[in-house]
């Protein structure tokens, strides 16, 4: 068989024959994937090429015009094509934002802030969560955002677009960011509840601050051992305080008597 365009065989180290595809472009070599056939290969290179030869083909239309090239790697050619930029992952750049196309229907968006990160990191979705590999683990994505894992859309947080793959900076509200703390967003002015989850919630008291809230959710969970509860809670780390001004914070904030009758009957 003549050289076809596009196409190379190569051999596996048992000894098979398979066929990579690959595409020049702007003298730049685009690796497009491997095939167990030279004809699979050869139309993997023929639609990359259409990609990026044919301005009728679009990052809002490709996936119709692909049947053998993979998606990320069209977005990716795409990418090269329009904004002269190429990465690894599947990003497309916007004006002041990009997306991040995990598939046709999971397209993200985010802040060019976020372009390094993600040019080098692969998105994932497994059981409709969102995760990120990041350097060898597994990092629920919006865990990256200050959404905790137990966080709950529209009580926790919020996206002001109401597009839930949205991941812009000012897109996200975030209204409790401390575990065992919620903001009342009913009452004119802020108050945070404290509350440890044992069977049902018991409110360790009400405070002005969120951070007092959290601190006091900390106390709550060593007042909650001292009297015999045996959990392993998450603790809040607050890092807008030095070790002294936390010390003196907690020693200061004061908890509901209810809360230690709860732990006493």
């Amino acid at each position: 068989m003549g050289h076809i365009k596009g196409v190379y065989p190569a051999v596996k180290k048992n000894g098979e024959e398979y066929y990579r595809a690959s595409i020049t472009y702007k003298n730049k070599h685009v690796s497009l994937g491997s095939f167990d056939n030279a004809m699979t290969a050869h139309i993997c290179y023929k639609e990359a090429d259409r990609l990026l030869h044919d301005s009728e083909v679009t990052i809002d239309n490709f996936p119709e015009h692909i049947h053998v090239l993979n998606y990320p790697k069209a977005v990716s050619i795409l990418n090269f094509r329009d904004n002269d930029m190429y990465f690894k992952t599947p990003i497309y750049l916007r004006t002041k934002y990009f997306t991040y196309h995990v598939t046709p229907n999971d397209i993200l968006k985010f802040d060019i802030d976020d372009l390094f990160f993600y040019s080098t990191r692969t998105i994932m979705k497994r059981k409709g969560h969102l995760f990120v590999a990041d350097y060898g683990m597994q990092v629920n994505l919006p865990s990256r955002y200050g959404i905790k894992n137990y966080s709950i859309l529209g009580k926790d947080y919020y996206f002001r677009n109401k597009d839930a793959y949205d991941f812009r900076y000012e897109n996200i509200v975030i209204l409790n960011k401390y575990n065992g703390v919620i903001k009342d967003i009913y009452k004119k002015k802020d108050c945070y509840t404290a509350r440890l989850h044992v069977i049902g919630n018991v409110v360790i008291g009400h405070y002005k601050e969120e951070i007092d809230a959290a601190i006091a959710y900390n106390k709550g969970v060593d007042i909650a051992a001292s009297l015999g509860l045996k959990r392993n809670y998450s603790k809040n780390y607050i890092d807008e305080l030095t070790e002294k001004e936390y010390e003196d914070r907690y020693e200061a904030i004061k908890v509901a008597d209810s809360f230690y009758k709860y732990f006493s009957e």
